[in-house]
């Protein structure tokens, strides 16, 4: 979660939203990533999604089962989308995100019927800096 922290203080930095998202596998990152939505633009550029294309074109395989995403951000609804279908081990996120989150908030996309895959979740690591990144975020915007 450190790294994504990392990535998160960089976006931050650039203009955008500071979320970022670390794919693990054996213990080792094989892909990370930052918001790049208005630096590419585009809205689909998600911190989440992002890593999960690389991490993808990493190992290979569309299938990133055994494989961890950390990331700063409970992930909304586009995000988890990915998440189940590209099978990933576990998620792991830092702040909740009650107006966008779609993991413990909103669609809860992993716990409906429809949804092909849920990974185990684990909530609040690293979630004091993620959610102090994104109100500094902000009230500067306001």
């Amino acid at each position: 979660m450190d790294r994504a922290l990392d990535l998160a203080r960089e976006a931050a930095l650039a203009g955008e939203v500071p979320v970022g998202a670390v794919i693990v596998s054996g213990g080792e990152i094989v892909a990370e990533a930052a918001n790049e939505t208005r630096r590419r633009p585009d809205p689909t550029a998600h911190a989440e999604m992002l890593a999960i294309r690389r991490a993808a074109h990493t190992l290979g395989q569309e299938r990133l089962t055994g494989c961890e995403l950390y990331v700063t951000l409970e992930p909304c609804a586009m995000c988890a989308g990915a998440i189940a279908h590209a099978r990933l081990a576990r998620l792991h996120y830092a702040a909740s995100d009650p107006k966008g989150g779609a993991v413990d908030h909103g669609a809860r996309i992993f716990a409906q019927l429809q949804c092909l895959h849920s990974p185990e979740v684990t909530a609040g690591t690293g979630e004091g800096e993620a959610a102090s990144l994104l109100r500094a975020f902000f009230v500067e915007r306001r």
